[in-house]
């Protein structure tokens, strides 16, 4: 009987990975075609497969996670309820109490990490996604069982779910309880909802606790769009504009709101195309920062995040032209030479530029964007391969 129920639960396994997960990042064909390479032997793709699963098995000894696990609560006296501190904010050297606090941008203040649930939810979002995938590629329920252990802590257990709002996220000592752009601290939601995806059919994750994890987000989206903190991040004309729509599209597809999505792509994230960039591609409020680089590569990953999202309901971003003839494929040639070593970066950047986020863009760019001329950034890093790219043609 024992050996007659564990092959039931493998062949339900088997059944419920057999079918294109109903992902909104990742592609369902991409995923699929991938799995079907390892299944035939290719070395390249076993590679990138035994790299997954070594993140997967560490993430197996990872969490779980939860905001109820900071020593001081927020403003509200809730520890169920998020809480950051802006990073760039250092105490006052010329108060005696340091207050209230004064911005130094681009310089973390070690102070943000003692309170972790940022780094929680970062983490949550990273090992899900990573789980999901493992489990999608070898129907193999250890996976799938320490994922939903994790999402249960974060969403449903009473006793360590987090209240889906972050009125206390970002905080400034002497000045604010929370901020709108402290919205930007879960941009990685979307990974977290493929993962959730990719685990949907799996015997782990009841259906009962994926309607739960859906109520959560609903929660969540409905705060973000009609809150003052949430309406605040908004009406950000830079990063932060673009993360809260990666954010909020991704919310509705996953609740079911493909309209909304739909509505908040046309009327939100075409115009931010338009505001936020120039005709010849370049970002002036990403390069008015003393990241400069590191903040419009990372604009830019948002935007294409969009532009996958976008795929779900219809709307093409990659080609799509705003009035002003601004768009995402000027924006990506326009950093193309700083990344290929042909032009030199004027803009501030105070620490080391990483040109590693843009290669993993420039393997999207060239299916997306024919026309730009990338062999001079693969002439100059011929050895760049990321494995998760491979597998799955996008990076977390």
């Amino acid at each position: 009987m024992q050996k007659l129920l564990s092959f039931l639960l493998l062949f339900c396994s088997l059944s419920a990975v057999s079918a294109g997960p109903p992902t909104f990042l990742l592609k369902p064909e991409v995923l699929l075609a991938s799995r079907e390479k390892i299944k035939q032997g290719d070395p390249v793709m076993k590679q990138a497969l035994a790299t997954l699963l070594k993140d997967a098995d560490k993430a197996l000894t990872q969490g779980p996670y939860s905001v109820t696990y900071k020593s001081k609560a927020p403003a509200s006296g809730d520890k169920h309820d998020y809480m950051s501190v802006g990073p760039y904010w250092w105490p006052d050297p010329t108060k005696a109490d340091g207050l209230p606090y004064i911005r130094k941008d681009g310089q973390v203040n070690p102070e943000r990490y003692a309170i972790r649930d940022a780094e929680y939810h970062n983490a949550l979002c990273k090992d899900v996604y990573t789980l999901g995938l493992a489990w999608f590629f070898t129907a193999d329920e250890k996976y799938a069982a320490h994922a939903a252990k994790l999402l249960r802590t974060w969403f449903l257990d009473p006793s360590t779910r987090m209240n889906p709002h972050l009125n206390f996220g970002q905080a400034i000592p002497g000045r604010t309880d929370g901020r709108g752009i402290g919205i930007i601290d879960t941009r990685n939601l979307a990974k977290l909802i493929d993962g959730v995806q990719l685990l949907k059919n799996s015997s782990a994750l009841k259906p009962s606790e994926y309607a739960g994890i859906q109520s959560w987000y609903r929660d969540f989206l409905q705060w973000m769009r009609t809150s003052p903190i949430g309406l605040d991040e908004a009406d950000e004309h830079n990063n932060h504009g673009t993360w809260y729509d990666v954010q909020t599209v991704a919310m509705a597809l996953f609740t079911e709101q493909p309209a909304l999505a739909k509505q908040l792509l046309e009327e939100q994230t075409e115009k931010r195309i338009e505001s936020q960039l120039k005709e010849d591609g370049s970002q002036p409020h990403e390069l008015a920062r003393t990241l400069s680089w590191s903040y419009s590569q990372m604009n830019l990953k948002g935007f294409f995040e969009l532009a996958m999202l976008a795929e779900n309901v219809g709307i093409d971003l990659w080609n799509f032209e705003s009035p002003g003839k601004k768009s995402l494929r000027k924006a990506y040639a326009w950093m193309l030479p700083y990344a290929a070593g042909e032009k030199d970066w004027k803009h501030q950047q105070i620490k080391p530029a990483d040109h590693k986020g843009y290669l993993e863009l420039s393997a999207v760019a060239g299916k997306k964007f024919p026309s730009v001329d990338q062999q001079p950034l693969h002439n100059r890093y011929k050895d760049f391969h990321n494995d998760m790219m491979t597998l799955t043609e996008w990076t977390f």
